[in-house]
């Protein structure tokens, strides 16, 4: 069974430009880059705590386009969670997150109440350009039964929160990017932090 290893896998979805790379980057490396480059697919790994043990979280950031529903449907049928994102400043681009959880839905069955998904509003340093409202992206995580956050991989909003909050979301492991017990910058933080991105 996949869920006794110690890999967990993490895949990112969302449609070409809304910023997964550079989420991934960012969480992974703390690193930004201004151009885009399309990505077919990447795989990046980083050491967490699982069940008070070591074990690899391994990001799967996929493609934006449509071209490989092979690779998408593998990638599902693979992975441990999800993390669907969107930019807020394209009304499209979170429409087009519809057709991947459907997919997510169809492929997981039973199991997705028992997955963790978050949906994302990348992109919250761009205010002045928001076509997708707040309540928008809230309304759409509770019809998917899924966790909402708004993050800026530019500067650095969320991204760790984000991360940290799809682990705590798993039920069947205890799973923490914390390793030795460093837990630093949790909490009321964490959350100061969540408000402002949302309200600016």
């Amino acid at each position: 069974m996949p869920e006794q290893s110690n890999d967990y896998r993490v895949v990112v979805f969302g449609a070409g430009g809304v910023g997964k790379s550079s989420l991934v980057l960012r969480f992974v490396k703390g690193t930004f880059r201004e151009s885009y480059i399309p990505t077919i697919e990447d795989t990046y790994r980083q050491v967490i705590s699982c069940n008070k043990n070591i074990c690899t979280l391994q990001i799967t950031d996929t493609t934006g386009s449509h071209q490989f529903p092979a690779m998408q449907r593998l990638s599902i049928s693979k992975g441990h969670a999800f993390i669907l994102v969107y930019s807020i400043t394209s009304r499209q681009s979170i429409d087009e997150l519809r057709p991947i959880y459907d997919v997510i839905q169809e492929v997981k069955g039973k199991e997705l109440d028992n997955i963790p998904i978050m949906l994302v509003g990348n992109k919250c340093d761009e205010e002045n350009n928001r076509e997708v409202h707040n309540q928008y992206g809230k309304s759409n995580a509770e019809a998917w039964k899924c966790n909402f956050m708004e993050t800026s991989a530019k500067n650095n909003v969320n991204v760790k929160e984000l991360f940290q909050e799809l682990l705590n979301m798993e039920k069947n492991r205890n799973m923490s990017l914390e390793l030795n017990g460093k837990g630093k910058g949790k909490g009321k933080g964490a959350k100061k932090i969540k408000e402002k991105c949302h309200l600016m």
